[in-house]
């Protein structure tokens, strides 16, 4: 499999530790948060790697260079001005070409998803993309039927709700996590250029029948690295507990 990792972000909430490097190489346990990331792609299969990169970009690809114990072929999609996420990965569609599903895995993100039982579900559902998420407080919260397909977005500070069709009576409210498996014919779906959000291509997506599905990935470790705080709590969990398996 293929896969890509999201490293671009300026990682602003990180200050004064983003100051000097990208928040990809920051470390956990000694060992960078990309670096994690890239390992736990590699034991689930993947071979093929492309990393997005922008803040402190030369630090990430020199790092990248000397990645040759991790057996994975990486390239490096350069981004002159931030791209988000739809953006991000739309650049790097070529790398995607064939008819083989990939991952999308945030690289501020430390887990113990079970990649490879997120392949083959992604193999049996008939997605064009599905997103690992779970139950938890997050600024934004995607919408799911009863039947997992993505039905909109909510912000649930404000209450603001954006439906990818319209109003759905009963939906769940849960958190991405970050961790995804798209199949490359979602490259013909993206009519955005530019720098563009992922979600409100997946929304757009959504409403005119595409399968954005949920899975449900609670029973597993979980943390985003967002902001200081963020980082040592997890620093403390993997002192405790060790880095997931």
């Amino acid at each position: 499999m293929k896969a890509m990792v999201l490293a671009a972000g300026v990682g602003s909430r990180l200050r004064p530790l983003t100051d000097q490097r990208p928040k990809a190489l920051l470390e956990i346990a000694g060992r960078p948060m990309l670096e994690i990331v890239l390992a736990r792609l590699a034991a689930a299969g993947v071979r093929d790697v492309v990393v997005n990169v922008h803040h402190h970009a030369e630090q990430v690809e020199r790092y990248l260079r000397g990645c040759t114990h991790l057996r994975l072929r990486i390239e490096i999609s350069r981004e002159t001005e931030l791209l988000d996420t739809g953006g991000g990965l739309k650049k790097a569609a070529a790398f995607f070409a064939g008819t083989e599903p990939f991952f999308v895995h945030n690289a501020d993100v430390v887990s113990g998803v079970d990649l490879r039982r997120l392949g083959e579900a992604h193999a049996a559902s008939g997605a064009v993309a599905l997103l690992s998420v779970r139950e938890r407080p997050a600024s934004r919260l995607l919408l799911f039927d009863t039947e997992d397909r993505l039905c909109g977005w909510e912000n649930p500070a404000t209450g603001v709700r954006q439906w990818a069709a319209g109003p759905v009576a009963s939906v769940r409210r849960l958190g991405f996590d970050g961790i995804q498996v798209l199949s490359p014919k979602i490259f013909n779906d993206f009519v955005e250029t530019g720098a563009f959000s992922l979600t409100q291509a997946y929304l757009r997506l959504a409403g005119q029948g595409k399968r954005i599905l949920a899975w449900r990935a609670d029973a597993y470790y979980w943390a985003d690295i967002g902001s200081v705080d963020k980082l040592a709590a997890v620093e403390r969990h993997v002192a405790a507990h060790g880095l997931p398996a």
